[in-house]
């Protein structure tokens, strides 16, 4: 069978945790396919694997969707517990995953310290610039001027640079794709699980129904399409003035 498939990554699915908790057109569910492959072309086994979530859209992704062992714990804890799994038993791989208001917010000082220490997991933040699940409130990673519940006429505040905050924290591999660049995603999941050390992957990834309608990106097409033409290879960006970038996602791998 070859890896990668549809029907490969079948297996690595729990059959409860369908009918999904995304909302039609989540990038979530395309983050959740990235992982399963990039897993499944490694050719590891789930039996080797610790996932750790938080609460929000992106706690969702391992739990209750992979067949696997998952931690589904407190607001902002992800690194936290996981650094507890690593500690108990080194020869497990563990993953965290999360959305940007779950590791980026109330969990940031786990995530730059996890960095700091260089622990050896694999953290995979699922930004969609947006509290999805608990009604679209404003986050650390909402773009400036972007409208949210609780900025109707704008976020005012500058956003965090998850993956320069990371690499600047001491991360040792550190990579930024959206959901729209799939194989690009995949391949630096694939190179994240294989890193020895921190590893630190943010995809960027969309939500429809919470920031999309506030933002006149109201369709899943609209945001692919939205992703496709901001983001830009680090290579480029280097040429760039800084005026030019003001409106643009940088993605590649920012530490190797």
């Amino acid at each position: 069978m070859k890896a990668g498939t549809t029907t490969s990554i079948k297996r690595m699915i729990r059959t409860e945790g369908f009918p999904t908790p995304f909302c039609p057109g989540c990038g979530h569910g395309i983050l959740l396919g990235a992982i399963l492959r990039a897993i499944d072309e490694l050719g590891w086994s789930m039996d080797d694997i610790v996932f750790v979530s938080g609460i929000g859209c992106g706690g969702w992704i391992p739990s209750p969707h992979f067949a696997a062992d998952t931690l589904h714990v407190t607001h902002g804890r992800p690194v936290a517990f996981a650094t507890g799994v690593k500690l108990y038993n080194p020869e497990l791989k563990v993953v965290v995953i999360g959305g940007d208001g779950d590791i980026a917010s109330i969990g940031g000082n786990h995530l730059i310290h996890g960095a700091r220490r260089n622990l050896d997991m694999t953290v995979i933040c699922a930004n969609n610039g947006i509290y999805g699940m608990t009604g679209g409130q404003v986050t650390p990673t909402t773009p400036r001027g972007a409208r949210t519940v609780t900025t109707p006429q704008g976020n005012p505040d500058r956003p965090f640079d998850l993956s320069r905050l990371v690499a600047a924290a001491g991360a040792s591999y550190v990579a930024r794709f959206s959901v729209f660049h799939i194989r690009q995603l995949i391949r630096a999941i694939k190179t994240a699980l294989e890193h020895p050390g921190f590893s630190f992957v943010e995809a960027i990834s969309g939500c429809p129904v919470q920031f999309g309608r506030r933002n006149a990106l109201d369709t899943p097409v609209e945001m692919l399409r939205y992703f496709q033409e901001r983001c830009i290879s680090i290579a480029r960006a280097r040429v760039l003035p800084p005026e030019q970038l003001e409106d643009k996602i940088v993605i590649g791998e920012f530490v190797r």
